[in-house]
């Protein structure tokens, strides 16, 4: 088992909890909601994603014998606790809100439900996957708003925090909306489109510009984008025009240019100019160099002549909110509604569901977060995926997710749809206040 999918890969307290449950047979089904408490600064929603490694995790969570001898030589543990780890399956439920689906503070986004060991165990883990996933998809997601119809490419491997980090980030801005990814093992593990051009070392490895251009043309042909701004960018789009008919007659066509430095707009026009004047209009502008979503916001305001988009660090550490305010927490124990009070972070106690309405043209207009037993007018967003530790079938592909995603974004309404903050419109049912209060008077005092 690789070593992020190594079931040690947990907080040591769940450990040390589950330990305690068992020897004193609290093993009856609990019920844990994964939510985000708040949205970021300047965040209107976000874009569920994360969910198909989840399942994943859980379907495959198993304890070898190198885990099980570790954990014997900490004598932290008894013997018996070792022999129930050695034999440990997940046979829980799961209900979710599918990957791209829209949602705000307070809606439960996965609902698990398990004996209370199982439960318990899985939550760093099923937290790390979902929070990761679900920002930089949330993040990908504005850009795709900032810059409609342009194609926009993961560049942000070298700069993620940690290789895990890059690859989950390369299927995430996928699954928001995103073209493709430079992230080559994101083509071959879920078939995220892989795209490339060149590094500003191989044209400084040659003598001649120019010269670096057909070698790199000649050599990769196939979808060939140039980059021209190694030394001087309106002088290296010249050479391309020079260069373009040469290729052309080798059946060599130039797809782009790249600009990866200074006034990315500026340059974008003039080397507009020049691709047009040189006949090369069907050649188009690839932009990258620190780019986030106010810029791409700025450059569509503007008219830009930038037809795609390489974005990194900004996409994949989502720079300006890293961390989103979610949680996994316990709302229903044997057959019991449990509601934690704490200061400023209280939960709504109970087996919930997610309603959502919409307006006549289809935009959101608002949620609902009520009991499971409740009948709201609605669609609901919860959704089986798991029963009994197996994933039911038919789970939505990347590919359909990604249709989800697109179809979700059409339907935010204005106020949702610019970069700013905006309040979105979820209440709390009058049944789940009502719990919340019954749970209050039924434990006046923390216990």
């Amino acid at each position: 088992m690789a070593t992020s999918e190594s079931p040690l890969l947990l907080d040591l307290y769940q450990f040390t909890m589950m330990a305690a449950y068992l020897e004193h047979e609290m093993t009856a089904p609990a019920v844990f909601e994964f939510f985000v408490r708040k949205l970021p600064a300047r965040r209107g929603f976000l874009m569920a994603a994360g969910l198909e490694q989840v399942l994943d995790y859980l379907e495959g969570l198993r304890f070898g014998e190198d885990d099980l001898r570790y954990l014997a030589q900490t004598n932290r543990f008894s013997a018996g606790f070792l022999d129930y780890l050695a034999g440990f399956r997940f046979s829980g439920d799961v209900d979710a809100m599918p990957e791209g689906a829209i949602f705000f503070p307070d809606e439960p986004v996965i609902c698990v439900t398990a004996p209370l060991p199982e439960a318990q165990m899985v939550e760093t883990r099923l937290v790390n996957l979902l929070h990761f996933q679900t920002i930089v998809a949330s993040k990908a997601a504005r850009m795709v708003l900032a810059a409609p119809g342009k194609r926009l490419v993961d560049f942000g491997l070298r700069r993620a925090h940690g290789a895990e980090a890059g690859l989950l980030a390369a299927r995430a801005a996928y699954l928001a909306g995103f073209t493709g990814t430079a992230t080559l093992l994101a083509e071959q593990r879920f078939g995220v489109p892989a795209f490339g051009t060149m590094a500003h070392s191989f044209i400084q490895a040659h003598d001649d510009e120019a010269l670096a251009f057909e070698h790199f043309a000649r050599a990769r042909p196939r979808d060939l984008v140039l980059l021209i701004d190694t030394y001087d960018t309106e002088r290296g789009a010249r050479r391309v025009v020079e260069l373009a008919p040469r290729l052309a007659r080798d059946g060599i066509a130039v797809r782009g240019v790249r600009i990866d430095s200074g006034d990315l707009a500026e340059h974008a026009r003039r080397v507009r100019a020049i691709l047009d004047a040189g006949g090369l209009s069907g050649v188009q502008i690839f932009a990258s160099g620190g780019l986030d979503e106010d810029d791409l916001s700025a450059f569509t305001a503007r008219a830009v002549p930038i037809d795609a988009y390489g974005i990194g660090t900004s996409l994949t550490t989502s720079s300006d909110a890293p961390a989103l305010d979610c949680a996994y927490k316990l709302q229903e124990y044997d057959g019991t509604p449990r509601r934690k009070r704490s200061e400023g972070k209280a939960t709504w106690p109970g087996r919930k569901q997610v309603w959502r309405r919409y307006d006549a043209e289809g935009v959101i207009a608002g949620d609902v977060v009520a009991l499971e037993a409740e009948q709201v007018n609605g669609r609901s967003l919860l959704q089986p995926v798991m029963r009994g530790g197996r994933r039911l079938p038919g789970m939505p592909t990347l590919a359909e997710a990604r249709q989800r995603a697109a179809g979700e974004l059409a339907t935010l309404p204005a106020a949702l749809r610019h970069l700013g903050t905006a309040a979105p419109a979820v209440r709390i049912s009058d049944g789940l206040c009502r719990l919340a209060e019954a749970c209050d008077r039924r434990d006046p005092l923390p216990k």
